[in-house]
């Protein structure tokens, strides 16, 4: 595990990785978003354990609480915002062949990144 990386929206903690996968924990801040993004070499599942928000999967955007799971096929576009008053949580694992950064195609974002 490592430390929390710190980022505009909240943190996120990589928990383990090994060939072919990733997982993490993200927390986001009330009222924050990530960037709309997609991602050409992996594919992701979001489990939220705590919180509310709105997920938004190739333009179509839908209600996530604690207990529900989305599927973020690779090359999808995508984004999570927290709607609640308190912190959203989700376990993230990634699917794929390669998980660096810069396979992050960022669409719009909040941050100017």
């Amino acid at each position: 595990m490592t430390e929390p990386a710190q980022r505009p929206w909240g943190t996120y903690t990589i928990l383990t990785e090994g060939d072919g996968f990733k997982v993490k924990t993200i927390e986001v801040h009330p009222g924050q978003r990530l960037s709309y993004q997609k991602h050409s070499r992996r594919s992701e599942h979001w489990f939220v354990v705590t919180g509310e928000g709105l997920v938004t999967l190739d333009g179509n955007a839908s209600s996530v609480r604690r207990g529900d799971a989305i599927d973020i096929p690779q090359g999808a576009a995508h984004r999570i915002h927290n709607t609640g008053a308190g912190p959203l949580v989700f376990v993230e694992v990634q699917h794929g062949d390669y998980f660096g950064e810069d396979d992050i195609v960022r669409l719009d974002d909040d941050y100017g990144r």
